[in-house]
């Protein structure tokens, strides 16, 4: 006889088009299958990789800030999954810093200052984000200011800023190959992901290990096919190490304090945290499961100790990917186990360079494929949540404005981005952010129509 428990979740999963739902049980051996999945679909590598570029890290010291971040994330993917927010959440390096870290590190005078006044403000930042999920604000902050109309809308433009990204970093410039050779590679593994999704929707049961392993068996067959073109470079994974070792905080690296680095870093956990709070609605969206006063606080938590783990580490902040809910409405695995099963292949590849180089061997090409279309899917998801809501005149404004503000500073040249005030640059330089507190702002001011 079917218990109420196995009706209820039968029922949730129909409604929600999961597969596996988020607190249910999957297998050790498929939770390691599924959680590489994700880690491969989320380019953790380029973010410590762009910054050891812009502020010319050694190579030594470019493969350590590496391996930090690779075990940040999975401490932090750990931590937010299975003890804070509980959500099937995936944390990674954020692009939100990039210019903070550059400019803080030629203002305290570059090399192991530069670097030591970085992570002492990301230090203390993260310890104020600690304080302000557990005193409650920020999630008064969020019950005030996001109702459904701007939650979707930061959704939507969560996947629409990233789009540009996808096709003009990944495949348009995408690096080791012509235009003509990335655009092939970036049809291939979409039409693959594609065609693997529709064989579990049509076949269910007999389609099903195809549409839950839709992403990797895109990203293997990409690589295949840029290897027969000659595109597929494994020089760094034969040069590199099985294992080696991170780096040792007070050894490798100091921590030093100072105010107007702080001050930096706080608005910049401002911005980030605006922008986490579109990855929050839009895996609460893609799992139909609405988000509780209780769980929003216990995120901002998480949030905080995952930043504060990676300073400690010499890494660069960490937040929830919205990828993952791209990947998740994909694939129908929604199961926390794969995602603190991805955190843990996070850790292995922080300890050896072999694996992690495997990684980022996969041509930016292959990954942009399957990218665009994650990217398309958060997109309606966010479409989704506001299909409920009245759309007035006011709504209309709420939802265009923001929009138009995410395209125009996706596209915003760089020599004009760099040329503003110091302080503006770091908001305009996360479209999400920008675009969420400008959603936020006209949801409030703009008279209702009666």
């Amino acid at each position: 006889m079917e218990t109420q428990q196995s009706k209820l979740t039968n029922t949730t999963r129909k409604t929600t088009k999961l597969t596996v739902l988020p607190d249910e049980k999957v297998s050790i051996g498929q939770s390691a299958l599924l959680g590489l999945q994700h880690v491969m679909a989320m380019d953790v590598y380029v973010v410590p990789f762009l910054i050891a570029m812009l502020i010319g890290l050694q190579t030594g010291q470019a493969s350590a800030l590496i391996q930090s971040t690779f075990i940040a994330a999975g401490l932090a993917t750990i931590i937010q999954t299975h003890f804070c927010m509980k959500l099937p959440m995936a944390q990674g390096p954020s692009y939100v810093p990039l210019g903070a870290i550059v400019g803080i590190y030629a203002a305290s005078g570059s090399g192991d200052l530069g670097w030591s006044t970085i992570l002492g403000a990301s230090l203390v930042g993260a310890i104020l984000v600690i304080i302000l999920g557990y005193t409650g604000i920020f999630n008064k902050i969020v019950q005030t200011f996001i109702p459904p109309i701007v939650g979707g809308t930061i959704i939507f433009v969560v996947g629409l800023s990233l789009m540009p990204v996808g096709l003009s970093d990944n495949i348009f410039n995408g690096a080791g190959a012509s235009i003509q050779q990335n655009i092939y590679l970036a049809l291939i593994s979409a039409v693959v992901l594609m065609i693997c999704v529709m064989l579990g929707t049509v076949f269910h049961q007999k389609g099903r290990l195809f549409r839950i392993g839709s992403v990797i068996i895109a990203l293997i067959v990409g690589s295949i096919a840029a290897n027969m073109i000659g595109v597929l470079d494994l020089s760094a994974v034969s040069q590199a190490k099985w294992f080696s070792m991170p780096q040792i905080p007070f050894a490798d690296f100091s921590f030093s304090f100072n105010i107007s680095a702080i001050m930096t870093m706080v608005i910049i956990y401002i911005v980030l945290m605006a922008e986490t709070t579109g990855t929050w609605f839009a895996i609460s969206n893609v799992i139909d499961q609405p988000l509780t006063d209780k769980q929003i606080n216990r995120g901002v938590v998480g949030e905080g100790i995952g930043c504060f783990i990676a300073s400690l580490l010499g890494s660069t902040p960490v937040t929830g990917y919205s990828t993952n809910a791209g990947v998740i409405s994909i694939t129908g695995i929604a199961s926390r186990r794969v995602f603190i099963a991805a955190g843990i292949w996070f850790i292995v590849f922080g300890f050896s360079g072999k694996l992690a180089a495997l990684i980022s061997a996969i041509p930016s090409a292959v990954i942009g494929g399957v990218f665009v279309i994650v990217c398309g899917i958060i997109a309606i998801s966010g479409l989704q949540v506001m299909k409920n809501e009245h759309i007035g005149e006011k709504e209309m404004y709420v939802i265009a404005i923001p929009v138009i503000l995410t395209l125009a500073l996706t596209l915003l040249p760089d020599d004009f981005l760099y040329s503003l005030p110091t302080t503006v640059q770091y908001l305009f330089g996360s479209p999400i952010a920008t675009a969420a507190l400008v959603a936020i702002i006209l949801n409030k001011i703009l008279p209702r129509s009666k």
